[in-house]
Formats: structure tokens, C-alpha cells, sequence
């Protein structure tokens, strides 16, 4: 299938896609790398009456250190963030988390800020931000604010950006603590069963509920996961018991 009819417009800037947001309303989206949005659309699982082209916005690709943070710009690619010596250094999370992601082709153009924003609750980035306590930039027509990653994922595909905000950046605290990260999936570069990332005592879980779930390490596994064709409910419990454990015993923890 193909997507259907649409509209094109590029934005200039941050501020240009916020007021385009509130020109064209509800039906207009967003387009950064499109590896989400393109493919919903061939499916006729979306169908916005326009795209406003974000990906050749200046000063939304990069990573750096500032302060006691680290800021990655929306715009950055999956293999950017894979690839760079800085992550590496200091949020090596990410860097292992991003080996998972996809395959190299769809790495090369999907954006971090596209991928948060896009919400999958099988996707390993939101669960990432989640253990990290990252804080996400936004920005609309009349400001920004800052969220936090406890508050960003609200549902399945759902995030608290207001209609007319777009996310711009992305602030991990550091240093980060000791980190683990595991996924179970039928074949690499699928979406995981079961995935967790932990970094410290903080265990985020995806692909098992409508958004990552975050548990303290101390405090009981409490999961309610759906059955689905990939896996029963059942499974992704046990798998999701077994990748606790693993990461307790990898980062020396006690239950």
C-alpha cells in the first residue's frame, strides 16, 4: 500500500515547526528520520494531512557534555549516538541499548528525538531515558519547559507533549551509575519480548506494558503484560523475572 494524500512543508527552526504546529492543527505531523511515520502511513495506520519536515533544523544534532549533563539533541541519529566516543564515555547505556536498535539502515536515519516521541512501549530508548532519569527539552509557540522521563510516557504511542510542542533535547545527570542492559527477541533487530535497562538500582522494563515501567531495585516485580502473537503473558513475566536477576547478580545488588 501507499500512503495517502498529503501536504509538505519544511520548518526553518524550532520556533518555525511550533507555529506550523498551531497553523495546520491536529492532522499535521511531524517528520524527522520517518522510519516510524513513513511506514504507519504506507499502512494506512496514519494518514496526516501534512508533514512538516523537521530534519534539516541547525542545532538539534548534536551531543555534548554541559555541566553535570549530558545533552543529546533530538536531531541526532541512532548511529550517531551509537558511534560516538562521548556517549561511550559517560552513558555507555546507550551505546549498548543502541546495538539492539533496529539495523544499520534504519539506524542511519531514525533521530533519538523521533524515537521518544514516537512512544513505542517495545522500543528501548524510552526505557533507557527511564532508567537515567533523563529530563526532555520542549518547546512550542509560547516556550519551553522541561519534563521529566517518570512524566513524558502516558500510554501506548502517548507522550505529555502539548499538540503544538515539539521535544528538542534530551539531559542524562552524570555521572550515571554501574548500568545493565539486556533484551529477549526472536531475532536481532526485532522489537524484544522483554527488555530491561538498568542503571544503579533503577530497572526499567519495556515491551511488557503500554510504556517502560521503572521499579526500584528492592522493590517486588510487579507486571501485568499482555499476551500478544509474540508472546503470553506468562513468558514475558518469567522472562522479565529472569532479566531481573541477571541484572541484580551483574550489578551486585540485593533483592
Amino acid at each position: 500500500m501507499k500512503a495517502p494524500a498529503f501536504d509538505y512543508v519544511r520548518a526553518d527552526s524550532a520556533t518555525d515547526a511550533c507555529a506550523l504546529l498551531g497553523q495546520y492543527g491536529p492532522d499535521a505531523r511531524l517528520l524527522a528520520g520517518g522510519q516510524s511515520l513513513l511506514p504507519a502511513m504506507n499502512l494506512r495506520l496514519a494518514s496526516p494531512s501534512v508533514l512538516i519536515d523537521i530534519g534539516r533544523i541547525t542545532g538539534l544534532d548534536g551531543i555534548e557534555v554541559r555541566g553535570n549533563a549530558l545533552h543529546i539533541g533530538a536531531l541526532v541519529r541512532h548511529e550517531t549516538l551509537l558511534r560516538s566516543a562521548t556517549v561511550a564515555s559517560h552513558v555507555p547505556l546507550l551505546t549498548e541499548a543502541m546495538r539492539h536498535v533496529a539495523h544499520p539502515a534504519i539506524r542511519a536515519r531514525g533521530t533519538i528525538g523521533g524515537n521518544l516521541a514516537h512512544a513505542d512501549p517495545a522500543s528501548e530508548l524510552p526505557a533507557c531515558m527511564l532508567a537515567l532519569n533523563a529530563a526532555f527539552h520542549a518547546t512550542s509557540a509560547t516556550g519551553a519547559r522541561t519534563i521529566a522521563a517518570g512524566d513524558f510516557f502516558t500510554g501506548l504511542f502517548q507522550t505529555a507533549l502539548e499538540p503544538d510542542e515539539i521535544l528538542t533535547a534530551i539531559h542524562i545527570p552524570l555521572p550515571v551509575p554501574n548500568f545493565f542492559f539486556q533484551e529477549i527477541a526472536r531475532r536481532s533487530g526485532d522489537y524484544a519480548i522483554v527488555g530491561l535497562a538498568a542503571s544503579g538500582e533503577r530497572l526499567a522494563f519495556f515491551s511488557v506494558s503500554d510504556r517502560p515501567v521503572l521499579f526500584h531495585a528492592s522493590a517486588p516485580l510487579d507486571l501485568n503484560p499482555q499476551t500478544d502473537l509474540q508472546a503470553t503473558a506468562a513468558m514475558r513475566l518469567h522472562l522479565a523475572g529472569v532479566l531481573r536477576q541477571r541484572a541484580m547478580t551483574a550489578l551486585g545488588l540485593q533483592p
